[in-house]
């Protein structure tokens, strides 16, 4: 095998993040539990297997609704970049739960059946002819086994292995996973359920996601059609000192323009080790350096130093009435670029 296999780096960053995921997992069992206890139907026997089980669910769904706001987000605004470097381990955790809850379910359906508990559970699911009583089953299992292969594939090692595209096309199953996790939910609720007060937050949650996609593909769609050869960015201003702008060409092609100090210069925003987003790192030792693995460029030819080899497309750039612009022709990789010179009074 080309690829060797390289344990998880962990460093304070990640224990952190984890731990506020976890802690967070585990806030809202108990809440929910707590919460959900004098909410029972009493008129039964409190079965608190399935408090547990709808515990579990619905966290999932909430998780796995906030990892697809989470992209959208940063393209939309740059504050929420911290919380999109981990979100590997967001869906990980994701999976562990919706997991956890899979197995309240065949625990208190299935425990005492004469068959595997998965096969009495798929065997079951019957009525794919109609609506309300469609079997949700299939849907939240297929989505589960879906969770299970990205978390199983979410390693750097899977992502060399395969290659970034073909990594990326793989994980973008996660939206066929919502798709059928928003069904399995729907369809639970319509069939057994008189909480108007979930309904409403599941519908809001699954609209906010669709909202904004949306939101961040009009942006990145939005381009100033009076200049042909030439993309207005924008001004130097709008750049923290030794961080990026990110600014979309096309649908596949983005530029990230980076400042350091006064000087401006523009790279791609893929990565030449494993396509990772270049402007959403930072200069580090007078080189941009990729937030995924390290790899580091000089911003004015795409070149890591010595004795690395790796390179970029470099764009030229222009300074008119304040506002940066960008050519939209890539240079070829390494290409030596002369940066553009501004004065920025007190950072902005």
């Amino acid at each position: 095998m080309s690829v060797k296999y390289v344990p998880v780096q962990w460093n304070k960053n990640k224990w952190g993040y984890d731990a506020v995921l976890v802690a967070l997992v585990v806030a809202y069992i108990l809440i929910f539990i707590r919460l959900g206890t004098p909410a029972a139907e009493l008129a039964r026997p409190l079965d608190y297997a399935i408090l547990r089980m709808r515990a579990f669910g619905t966290c999932a769904f909430w998780m796995l609704t906030i990892i697809l706001c989470i992209g959208p987000l940063a393209r939309l605004d740059k504050r929420f970049l911290p919380v999109l470097y981990n979100r590997r381990h967001f869906g990980v955790l994701t999976t562990v739960v919706a997991f956890t809850h899979a197995m309240y379910v065949l625990g208190w359906y299935f425990s005492f059946s004469p068959q595997s508990q998965w096969l009495a559970l798929l065997s079951s699911a019957t009525g794919f002819g109609q609506f309300l009583g469609f079997p949700i089953e299939i849907l939240g299992v297929s989505a589960l086994f879906i969770l299970a292969v990205l978390s199983a594939t979410s390693h750097d090692f899977w992502l060399s292995f395969l290659s970034a595209p073909v990594w990326k096309t793989l994980h973008l199953l996660i939206y066929a996973a919502y798709v059928l996790v928003v069904g399995h939910v729907a369809l639970g609720y319509f069939q057994d359920g008189a909480n108007l007060t979930f309904a409403t937050l599941f519908a809001l949650g699954a609209l906010t996601v669709s909202g904004l996609h949306l939101a961040a593909w009009f942006k990145e769609r939005k381009v100033d059609e009076t200049i042909i050869d030439w993309v207005k960015a924008c001004r130097p201003e709008d750049i923290p000192d030794k961080r990026a702008a990110i600014v979309t060409l096309s649908k596949d092609e983005r530029v990230a323009i980076f400042r350091s100090g006064k000087s401006f210069s523009a790279v791609s925003n893929a990565c030449a080790h494993q396509g990772g987003p270049l402007g959403e790192g930072k200069i580090v030792y007078g080189c941009v350096t990729c937030p995924w693995h390290g790899f580091s460029y000089k911003a004015r030819n795409g070149r890591s130093p010595a004795p690395f080899t790796e390179m970029i497309p470099t764009y030229n750039m222009k300074l008119e009435e304040g506002v940066l612009y960008i050519d939209r022709k890539a240079n070829q990789p390494g290409t030596d670029v002369e940066p553009i010179i501004y004065e920025v009074a007190e950072d902005g």
